[in-house]
């Protein structure tokens, strides 16, 4: 009967550690991901670790705490969980989506957690603290280099780029070069008022500047300063580059946290909008996030 207790204490503990170190490791592969896809801007390293630590990778230093907790004091696993599960519901608005996506299923460990006991503990402690960091560090190297070498030639004026059959002027810093969100109706009428200069927005529509199409975007992306080797192709509806292009100078700005931007490509109450990585998505001209904005270009001779 004992053993047998044993073997079922086993189970569930080591099924409790795996779910938890299976949690954390996704965490850990999002969160490092999307540091240095959409982190990692601002001029200080203190500031982008603290980003980083707060907004990326809290949920999986979460996890491994609540989790680590539980697997020490397995008597106290639904106080743990049940607390985060109960936050994270609070902060969604206790909507049911938080409910049944969160804390039911960190309910649910805790169950694990309070009759399990994975033997030897040593491993388990291996299992749940040393997966996660070698996701972080396997997936991370690589963004992590491009990103921390991007190429800033501090110039925010208005450019002529010329490269891969595409000669563009773009528009300097300021209201056709915004540095915060807007929707796509916003950034097509202020790219109809900017004046010749592209310093302020006009009374009356100029109509000399515009909003880059998907071509025009695909073409013009670098890499490192250099244009990246675009091409679209409309028929698959995907881009492909000679190399991957990076949110560099000339068209971007490293120390900005827009990584997105509108284009002239439309299709009813939708548009597409480009990162600088060069991928392309379809979206509500309503929508205004914080990172997508727009830049507007004209040709040089308007």
């Amino acid at each position: 009967m004992t053993s047998g207790r044993s073997a079922t204490q086993q189970i569930l503990g080591w099924i409790a550690v795996a779910l938890s170190t299976l949690l954390a490791c996704f965490w850990a592969f999002w969160g490092i991901n999307e540091n240095f896809h959409e982190g990692w801007y601002d001029p200080s390293l203190l500031r982008n670790l603290a980003l980083m630590l707060v907004q990326y990778l809290s949920p999986v230093l979460i996890v491994i705490l609540i989790s680590a907790a539980s697997l020490r004091w397995p008597r106290f696993a639904f106080l743990f969980m049940g607390a985060v599960g109960a936050a994270i519901a609070w902060f969604l608005h206790r909507n049911h989506a938080a409910i049944i996506f969160f804390l039911l299923p960190l309910l649910a460990l805790a169950v694990l957690y309070t009759f399990g006991r994975p033997h030897p503990r040593r491993w388990a402690w291996r299992l749940l603290l040393g997966l996660p960091l070698l996701t972080l560090v396997a997936r991370g190297v690589w963004p992590a280099w491009r990103a921390i070498r991007r190429f800033d030639d501090g110039n925010y004026g208005i450019r002529t780029i010329a490269g891969n059959g595409v000669t563009l002027v773009w528009a300097p810093e300021g209201p056709g070069w915004p540095s915060s969100g807007v929707s796509w109706y916003h950034a097509n009428q202020a790219c109809a008022f900017l004046d010749p200069a592209g310093l302020s927005l006009a009374d009356q529509p100029q109509y000399i500047w515009r909003l880059p199409t998907i071509e025009d975007a695909v073409r013009s992306l670098v890499f490192r300063g250099s244009n990246a080797g675009g091409v679209w192709d409309p028929s698959s509806g995907r881009a492909h580059y000679r190399i991957a292009p990076e949110k560099d100078s000339p068209l971007w700005k490293v120390h900005s946290p827009i990584i997105y931007w509108w284009t002239a490509t439309t299709s009813g109450p939708q548009a597409d909008y480009i990162t600088y990585n060069g991928y392309i998505q379809t979206v509500s001209k309503r929508m205004r996030p914080g990172d997508l904005a727009f830049r507007c270009v004209r040709d040089p001779n308007p």
